[in-house]
């Protein structure tokens, strides 16, 4: 094999090959998720949340009250959300003391 048909055989190496993975750096578990894996994650996070809904809505208040959302599949390199989700009164405190301390001023009525 010549210098040029090595070369144009390491130019058209498929993505996932061993050399094209090594040659890119990335982690094995970043290797792993190529494009099409991405979409279907994606596409099973979407039909998991649609049928959350779906039980949410027509599903019985009481019976359902305590489901929570579904988690997305882990994907690497993104970091899971943390929820924002402020409690008001009940043994979580006082409503108005936490959003002062959120906010950083001091609440109405202390």
């Amino acid at each position: 094999m010549s210098w040029r048909e090595l070369r144009v055989f390491l130019r058209y190496l498929p993505p996932d090959s061993a050399t094209a993975r090594a040659v890119r750096g990335g982690t094995p578990e970043e290797e792993a998720w190529t494009l099409d894996r991405q979409l279907l994650a994606s596409a099973v996070d979407a039909i998991r949340e649609n049928t959350f809904i779906t039980v949410k809505l027509g599903g019985d208040p009481k019976a359902t009250r305590r489901l929570r959302p579904p988690d997305p599949i882990p994907r690497p390199g993104v970091e899971s959300k943390k929820s924002n989700v402020i409690r008001f009164g009940g043994r979580h405190g006082s409503g108005a003391a936490h959003l002062a301390q959120v906010f950083g001023r001091p609440a109405a009525n202390q």
